[in-house]
C-alpha cells in the first residue's frame, strides 16, 4: 500500500569547496602543479599573474537568485558585488623560498632504454624468420617487471591467433621462448624462479659447486627452498662442505633478472619535498615549496562582461544565459583560488605542528630522539580533525639538514615499557632486528623466543605483535632463517 509520510532528517553535505579542498590536500605539489594547469586550461574566468587592483562592492540586489533558478527566471538580476571585492588579490602566496633554498639542486630525470627495448635490439640481431621475429616480440612484451613470463603458452598461442591471422602451435612457441631466454641478462623469460636460477647457472662455468648447486634446485628444489637441509644431503649424498659451497653459489643468482631496469627508473626520479626545515642557533625555519604553484586571479575580462551586464539590466535573454554561464565560472574560480589558499595554510600550521612535537629530531637528526606521534596529537596541536592530518600527511615530503623524509616517517604508535616510559615501536624494530641479526643461524629464535627477549628488555609485547613486528621488517619465520 503507498502512502505518503512527512520525515525530519538531519544530514551533513560537503559544499563543492570542501570537496575541492579535500582532493587537493592529498596531492602533493608536484601533482597540485598539474592540477592547477587543468583547471586554467578547463575554467576560462581564471588565469595566472598578480593582479594589486581592487574593484568597488556594488551592493547586492535583493532579488538575486540561485545560479541554478537563473535560467528559469528571466528577469532575475545578477549581483556584481558577490565577486568584484578586494578578496581578488589572492593571499595564499607564500613567503619566497630563501636563497639557499632556490640554489639547491633538483635531481634530473634520467632516461635510459627499457628492458623491452634492450631485447629487442638483441633480438633484431638474431637470424630468425618473420613469423619467429612476430613470436617473439609478442613474448617480450609480456615479460613482467622481474623478467619472467607469467603467461601459460595456451594463452599465449591462443592470443597470438588473432595476431598473425593463423594457428601458431605450442610446440612453435616453446621453440621462440628458448630463444629469449638464451638473451642477456641470464634467467630472462623464465616461467617461475626455478627455471630463472637453472637458465642462470647453465651459463656458468661448470665447477662441482655449481654442478651441486643445479642438481639441489633441479631434484630437491622444494626442499632447498625450505632449508630442509638434512633431507638434502641425506637423499643428495652431498656432503655439508659441498652444500654449503652450492648454497652460496645459488645466492649469487639473480632472483629477479629484469629487476634491474625498475631500480634504474626509481633512482633516476627525483623526489620533490613540499617543506624544507632548516635550523638556524638552535631555532627551526620553515619553508615550503611554492614554485610549482603560480599566482592565480580572476579573470579581469570575465569580470568586465559581468560588470557589463550589471549596467545594462535589461538585456536579452540569450545574453542574461550568457551572464549565468560567466557568473558560474568566476564562481568556479574564486573557489579554487580559495582551496588553493586554505590548502597551503592548512600544510603550513600542520607541518609547524609536527615540527613543534618532534623538535628534537629537526635539530639534531638523531633518530632515537623521535617522540611516540599519533594523527590525535598532531590533530591537537593543528586545530583540524585527525582526517585532516591523515590527508595532509599522504605522499609528502620534508627536507632537513639530515636528508629527505616522508612526512609519514614521524608518525609511529608506541609500547609501554615495564617502568611506565613510552618507547616508538621504530625503535622496538630496531633493538627486535639487531637481535635477530646476531642470532645464531643454525638455531634461530622463534617468535616465542623473541617475545620473551624483548620482555627481558623492559618491553611489554606478546608473541603476536613480534610476528606482525617480523613481517614488517620483511624477516621470515626460524626455520627460513636456518644456515648450515
Amino acid at each position: 500500500m503507498l502512502r505518503q509520510q512527512l520525515q525530519q532528517r538531519l544530514q551533513q553535505k560537503l559544499s563543492p569547496q570542501q570537496i575541492q579542498l579535500i582532493k587537493l590536500l592529498e596531492v602533493p605539489s608536484i601533482e597540485l602543479e598539474e592540477r592547477i594547469k587543468q583547471e586554467l586550461q578547463d575554467n576560462p574566468a581564471l588565469e595566472e599573474g598578480e593582479d594589486m587592483r581592487t574593484f568597488d562592492e556594488t551592493p547586492a540586489s535583493d532579488d538575486e537568485p540561485d545560479v541554478e533558478n537563473v535560467s528559469d527566471d528571466r528577469e532575475a538580476d545578477i549581483a556584481l558585488g558577490d565577486y568584484l571585492t578586494e578578496d581578488d588579490v589572492p593571499d595564499y602566496k607564500l613567503r619566497e623560498i630563501s636563497e639557499r633554498m632556490e640554489k639547491r639542486e633538483e635531481i634530473p630525470f634520467a632516461g635510459s632504454q627499457t628492458m623491452y627495448e634492450f631485447l629487442q635490439r638483441q633480438l633484431g640481431l638474431r637470424s630468425l624468420s618473420e613469423r619467429e621475429m612476430q613470436i617473439a616480440d609478442y613474448i617480450i612484451g609480456n615479460l613482467d617487471g622481474d623478467g619472467y613470463l607469467r603467461r601459460k603458452v595456451e594463452a599465449i598461442a591462443d592470443d597470438l591467433v588473432f595476431q598473425t591471422n593463423s594457428e601458431v602451435g605450442e610446440q612453435e612457441i616453446e621453440a621462440v621462448i628458448g630463444i629469449v631466454q638464451d638473451m642477456d641478462p641470464p634467467g630472462i623469460g623464465a616461467r617461475n624462479l626455478r627455471e630463472c636460477l637453472l637458465l642462470q647457472l647453465e651459463r656458468r662455468e661448470a665447477t662441482p659447486a655449481a654442478t651441486d648447486a643445479y642438481r639441489i634446485l633441479g631434484d630437491f628444489f622444494e626442499d632447498f627452498s625450505h632449508k630442509r637441509y638434512d633431507k638434502i644431503m641425506k637423499l643428495s649424498g652431498i656432503d655439508e662442505e659441498s652444500l654449503k659451497a652450492a648454497i652460496t653459489e645459488i645466492t649469487m643468482l639473480d632472483p629477479k633478472p629484469g629487476g634491474k631496469w625498475d631500480e634504474g627508473l626509481e633512482a633516476s626520479l627525483s623526489i620533490t619535498p613540499d617543506f624544507m626545515v632548516d635550523s638556524h642557533n638552535g631555532e627551526l625555519v620553515l619553508s615550503m615549496n611554492s614554485r610549482e604553484i603560480p599566482p592565480l586571479r580572476v579573470s579581469r575580462e570575465y569580470m568586465g562582461m559581468l560588470e557589463q551586464y550589471d549596467r545594462h539590466r535589461s538585456a536579452p535573454a540569450d545574453v542574461r544565459d550568457a551572464a549565468v554561464f560567466v557568473k558560474q565560472k568566476i564562481e568556479s574560480a574564486r573557489w579554487f583560488i580559495d582551496a588553493v589558499r586554505q590548502r597551503q595554510e592548512t600544510l603550513r600550521r600542520t607541518m609547524e605542528a609536527i615540527m613543534d612535537f618532534q623538535k628534537s629530531f629537526f635539530l639534531t637528526g638523531d633518530e632515537s630522539s623521535l617522540k611516540p606521534m599519533i594523527l590525535k596529537d598532531i590533530s591537537a596541536r593543528s586545530g583540524y580533525d585527525k582526517s585532516t592530518i591523515s590527508r595532509v600527511s599522504n605522499s609528502k615530503y620534508v627536507q632537513t639538514n639530515f636528508g629527505i623524509y616522508p612526512l609519514k616517517y614521524f608518525f609511529s604508535d608506541y609500547l609501554q615499557t615495564t617502568d611506565g616510559a613510552e618507547v616508538t615501536t621504530r625503535e622496538v624494530k630496531k633493538i627486535l632486528l639487531e637481535y635477530i641479526e646476531n642470532e645464531d643461524k643454525r638455531r634461530p629464535y622463534n617468535d616465542e623466543e623473541l617475545a620473551a627477549y624483548m620482555q627481558e628488555r623492559g618491553f611489554i609485547i606478546a608473541r603476536r605483535t613480534i610476528a606482525k613486528y617480523r613481517e614488517q621488517l620483511d624477516v621470515p619465520v626460524a626455520r627460513l632463517r636456518k644456515e648450515i
